[in-house]
Order: C-alpha cells, then sequence, then structure tokens
C-alpha cells in the first residue's frame, strides 16, 4: 500500500521565559511554540512548529480548518507539489504571508522532519552538509528592560561564556540607544562583535542620523532599522552606511525578498523558517542570497532546532552563523547543544523539531486531530 497522511495534530505550548523581556515593539513573560505532528499511515510522525509572542490560535485554526484537508490522504514525500497545493488553497485569498504562510511553513516542515526520519539521517545531512559545528552569536543578554548595569552584566557574562558575537537591542530614543551601545562597547573585549536591533523603531531620517555614531563605534551591524516593508528606504540605509543591513525576520515570502535583493537593500539576510514557507522556501531564499553573495544568518524564531539544520545544510561557502535565542529550549526532546558559543549539529534523524512529551504534558493546550480516528 502506498505511504499516506493519515492525521494531522495541532496544539500550543506556552513556555513561561526565565525572566521579562522588552525590545522596541513588546513586553512578555511567556513564548508560545504552535505545534503541528502529521502522522504518516505507516506510523512515522513529523513535527513542523513556530514561536509567536501572540496569536497562535490563529496559525493552528488555519492548519485545522483549511491546510490539513489539503494533505490528508496525500504522499508525504511530494514536498514540492503540497507546498504550491497548501499555497493556492482558499487561505491565498486571505493572507499570502503571516499566519496563512506561517501555518504552511509549520506543515511543510513537518514534512521535512518525515523525509530526514525515512532517510535514517538528519535533516542537514540530507540536504548535503557536511560540516558538525556552527558559531553563534548570542542576542539573550540585551534587552531593552534592563537597567544599564542590568544590561553591562548581561553583555559581559555573554562574552564569559565563550560568544565572540553578541547583539542588543535599541529603539528607545536616539540619546539612550547612544548611551547604552557605547557603555556596552566601552565594556566588552575590542575583539568581541557587538551588534544592535532596532526592532523597525526608527524613520529614514532617524536612522540616517544614527549611522555615523554606530559605525564609529565598531557596530557589526544594524538590524531591521525600518519598517520591514519599506525596501527604498532600507537601499537608502545600506548605499549610505558603512556597517551592514541586516533584516528579514518580519518578510514572510521568496518574491518579498527578491525585491530586496534586487533593489540592494540588505546586506545580511536573516530569513526565519517559522516566517516565510518553511524549510522549502528558506530554502529558495538561501540559495538565491548565496548566489548574489549574501550571507545568510536566521533570525531564531525557532530556537535554532530547525535552522541549525538550514544553515548546516544550505552549502553556503561563507562562514556558517546563528542566533541564539535559549526560550523554550526544554521543549523539545533534543533540544541544541551548544558550548562556548560554538553549536553541534545533531546526528539523530530528523529535523530535531520533536516535542519532549513531559513538556507537553505540562504546557500544551488547544489539541485538535484532523484525519485519522479524529
Amino acid at each position: 500500500m502506498p505511504v499516506t497522511i493519515d492525521r494531522v495534530t495541532c496544539y500550543d505550548v506556552k513556555v513561561p521565559l526565565r525572566r521579562p523581556l522588552a525590545d522596541a515593539v513588546y513586553y512578555r513573560t511567556h513564548w508560545h511554540i504552535p505545534v503541528v505532528e502529521v502522522r504518516t499511515s505507516d506510523g512515522l510522525v513529523g513535527t513542523g512548529y513556530s514561536g509567536v509572542w501572540a496569536g497562535e490560535e490563529l496559525i493552528l485554526d488555519a492548519i485545522t480548518h483549511y491546510l490539513a484537508e489539503v494533505v490528508i490522504g496525500q504522499d508525504p514525500s511530494q514536498i514540492g507539489s503540497l507546498w504550491r497545493a497548501m499555497y493556492w488553497s482558499p487561505l491565498h485569498w486571505v493572507g499570502r504571508a503571516g499566519v496563512a504562510h506561517m501555518a504552511l511553513g509549520m506543515i511543510d516542515t513537518a514534512l521535512w522532519d518525515i523525509a530526514a526520519q525515512r532517510a535514517g539521517l538528519p535533516l542537514w545531512k540530507l540536504l548535503g552538509g557536511s560540516h558538525a559545528t556552527i558559531d553563534t552569536y548570542n542576542t539573550d543578554g540585551g534587552w531593552l528592560n534592563f537597567s544599564l548595569d542590568e544590561l553591562l552584566a548581561d553583555m559581559t557574562a555573554m562574552v564569559d561564556a565563550g560568544w565572540a558575537r553578541v547583539k542588543m537591542k535599541v529603539g528607545a530614543s536616539p540619546e539612550s540607544d547612544l548611551e547604552r551601545v557605547r557603555a556596552v562597547r566601552a565594556a566588552l573585549p575590542s575583539d568581541v562583535e557587538l551588534m544592535v536591533d532596532v526592532n523597525q523603531r526608527w524613520d529614514r531620517r532617524c536612522a540616517l542620523r544614527m549611522l555615523h555614531p554606530l559605525n564609529e563605534l565598531g557596530i557589526g551591524w544594524v538590524e531591521e532599522p525600518l519598517h520591514p516593508d519599506d525596501i527604498a528606504g532600507h537601499a537608502a540605509l545600506t548605499n549610505q552606511a558603512v556597517m551592514p543591513i541586516a533584516l528579514g525576520e518580519n518578510i514572510y515570502s521568496q518574491e518579498h525578498f527578491a525585491a530586496f535583493f534586487a533593489a540592494h537593500a540588505v546586506d545580511i539576510v536573516q530569513v526565519d523558517v517559522t516566517r516565510v514557507g518553511g524549510v522549502t522556501e528558506w530554502l529558495r531564499i538561501a540559495h538565491l542570497a548565496q548566489g548574489l553573495g549574501l550571507p545568510v544568518i536566521p533570525h531564531a524564531g525557532d530556537m535554532m532546532q530547525v535552522h541549525q539544520h538550514l544553515v548546516g545544510g544550505a552549502g553556503s561557502e561563507l562562514p556558517r552563523l546563528i542566533e541564539y535565542l535559549p526560550w523554550g529550549l526544554e521543549v523539545f526532546a533534543e533540544p541544541v547543544q551548544v558550548n562556548r558559543g560554538l553549536l553541534t549539529l545533531p546526528q539523530s534523524p530528523g529535523a530535531s523539531s520533536r516535542i519532549d512529551p513531559v513538556a507537553r504534558a505540562r504546557w500544551a493546550s488547544s489539541v485538535c486531530e484532523v484525519g485519522g480516528s479524529a
């Protein structure tokens, strides 16, 4: 009998953060991990998921009410065909990005997890990867809700723990931002790279004003300085900035990334597998960027679990680097392994996306099943 997709199960895992965190947009105490499990008729289970502050119920509803019926009964190995079928489902008319695309991406990731399990390989090896380690940079100590003393203590602690690259949040006000960046830069060894993340809070005038003093401080990159749809504004910045402009976590499609590339509006591509249409579209975007000589350093909305495979398997000759964010790692059956800033890739078959049963029992809610005996 041919193998088919038999059942689709969804649920949300609401994970408490170790401490409240704030950037220039959000203040939160929990992180939501909406999960989809795709079961095949021969008993394999592939897991896909996303990571959001809010709106998790919308993503799960998109799967259970629209996308599950597209894939149930189909051959799970036909990943490209299923991607197109989901993309052109009725959801296409109400959202080609955001909720609809994130839901599609969760199922796509689950299908790649199944493919890697069936091959008996970790996903990064299935994709052709050959390097077993990846450097990381740490974002988890530079939050805007920290006092200056707390900020300095956290940033220096990350360096003491082995990270040679760290990132901090800005976007409060130009004066406060520069005060905090100068203090952090002075506190860190000169050979430690420091990046800043604006989280879209500047306009073009403010961004142009900030580029010169940040460049004088030797900042490694400026991330999301403007609204994520402002291609012309980012192009103006890349033409005038000495340090690179990084963006991508809020760009949801290959077509939108291609427009940024054509306008020379981005220097570092932070495409996130949980925001675009899963592994399939992530690979398309990464290969397009690599063909243009642009480094791909993904935003870690998946807490690195799937991205470690993608960065490890994408085949770039450029240095491999991934963002380190440890929220919710206890949710996963095989959490990423990072020691002194170096990530060691897993050897188990699959995409490292499987949820730990104990964590599911503790934090999961909103369970819904489609297909099978449901």
